[in-house]
């Protein structure tokens, strides 16, 4: 396609440089169409393929990928601005995906039902062409998120990037090819969201949408598919608080809490940026995590040696300007000056907790720091937002572990740590942070149809075959 306009190509950008990486075609509306089209021929041959033919495809992708894992990972580094260790761990989370789908290939089973007057079955059929829109703070991860699983149920897939991280992706189309699978099941088509995007939602080949963003626009995706009633998955915002009770271990909580929220520079939506502390510890508390703040070193994120590096974008550092105000206090650390998208490490402290800063998501390397009194509030300042994606709970008290965990509204806990996310347990939100699961065992499920049928048993030899005065 010919750059004669800036809306037919999307420019690329190292964040932490600012210098431009790649200029890439952007699709059209009429580019979504013909995209649509072909999924759907490939498709139909590769759910024909016996499963274990499949199978065997998906983990020659696998392989691939692992055979190119520093290379994705040293782009991922380039254009997203990511860690060189996480950008090698997002590569492998790819591999590991695709190894984990191609398992359950010959596993996607029905169920024998018992009836009266025969047999009756489930089978799982593929729905066809699946749309997966990928968000740029983790672009590869997240993309197989949605792609493994919809290809190892029998689909195809045709995944939309976001504008300004399209490289893995692009790369990740061309191993899939070169590992043998069918030109067309796999297809990257990165665009602007408005424009490509938005026909890839509104087409009616597509029977389902994945996407991953931000609440505003998964609204958006939801709107716009509902005149169709087509499937869509959405995994949205999020305000996640870190709970941190007087009987916890307190170092061990302050030593994990700046990366809980500071990983991929804050742009993760399960980041704790609300830490909640009980104020009996809470003084202490502050006194260990200012040294932890202040220590993090924000640099060059190919260096190994570096904690965080910069922010996706100059429109993405002032949106994060924009909630850290002069007259806030706190703890900060330091960043670069000069080219890249860079902010410092940022606490924020004596807040109201009902401030922008404390309820909003922020995207970036900013927490708030909030005290209570009791367990119950603890809960009520857990739950006051709208968004209800993950978070941690501290405490020595197994009773409380489980009680706080049925009471905070979110769908993804952890208790004495801070992780949220395995490729083998399932993953989504509550409230506003979106709608159905991602990952885990039941992930191929959610990109079939179910299908009754029920088989008579019933001998032919005593049905009447005479039409008259009988129901048809």
């Amino acid at each position: 396609m010919p750059a004669e306009h800036p809306l037919e190509v999307l420019e690329v950008l190292n964040p932490a440089t600012e210098e431009v990486l790649a200029t890439v075609p952007a699709a059209t509306a009429a580019d979504v169409d013909a995209a649509v089209a072909s999924a759907a021929r490939a498709q139909a041959k590769w759910a024909a393929l016996p499963p274990a033919d499949r199978a065997r495809l998906l983990r020659r992708f696998a392989t691939a990928v692992d055979e190119h894992l520093e290379e994705l990972a040293q782009l991922e580094v380039r254009e997203a601005g990511h860690m060189v260790g996480n950008a090698r761990w997002e590569a492998g989370n790819v591999r590991d995906l695709l190894d984990y789908a191609a398992g359950g290939v010959e596993r996607l089973t029905g169920r024998q039902i018992p009836v009266a007057g025969g047999l009756d079955l489930t089978i799982l059929e593929p729905l066809g062409v699946v749309g997966v829109i990928a968000p740029w703070n983790f672009p590869m991860p997240i993309a197989a998120w949605g792609t493994a699983p919809a290809l190892a149920a029998g689909n195809a897939v045709i995944l939309k990037p976001a504008e300004t991280t399209p490289l893995t992706a692009l790369r990740l189309a061309e191993l899939a090819l070169e590992a043998g699978l069918p030109e067309g099941l796999f297809q990257v088509l990165p665009g602007h969201g408005p424009v490509a995007g938005t026909a890839l939602v509104e087409h009616p080949g597509v029977a389902k949408i994945v996407f991953t963003g931000s609440t505003a626009v998964g609204k958006q995706v939801l709107a716009k598919g509902s005149a169709l009633l087509k499937r869509v998955t959405l995994e949205l915002g999020g305000k996640s608080p870190n709970i941190v009770f007087a009987d916890a271990d307190v170092e061990a909580a302050a030593a994990a809490a700046p990366m809980a929220f500071l990983d991929n520079s804050g742009q993760d939506c399960c980041a704790r940026t609300r830490i909640l502390v009980q104020r009996g510890v809470y003084d202490r508390f502050l006194d260990l995590l200012a040294p932890a703040i202040e220590g993090i070193t924000v640099g060059d994120p190919a260096d190994e040696k570096t904690d965080m590096g910069p922010l996706i974008s100059k429109v993405q550092l002032e949106r994060v300007r924009s909630y850290v105000t002069d007259d806030l206090a706190g703890i900060r650390g330091t960043a670069p000056e000069g080219p890249g998208f860079w902010f410092p490490p940022t606490v924020v402290t004596g807040v109201d907790p009902r401030a922008r800063v404390a309820v909003e998501e922020v995207f970036g390397p900013v927490a708030v720091v909030l005290p209570f009194d009791d367990e119950a509030e603890a809960i009520a300042l857990a739950n006051a937002t709208d968004y209800g994606l993950s978070g941690s709970i501290w405490t020595r008290d197994v009773g409380r572990a489980l009680r706080v965990s049925k009471a905070v509204r979110a769908g993804n806990l952890s208790v004495n740590s801070h992780s949220s996310v395995r490729y083998w347990t399932p993953f989504g939100g509550f409230k506003q942070s979106g709608i159905g699961r991602e990952l885990g065992p039941d992930a191929l499920t959610a990109f079939t149809e179910t299908k009754n049928v029920f088989i008579s048993d019933v001998s032919t030899t005593n049905v009447s075959t005479s039409t008259e005065g009988s129901a048809q």
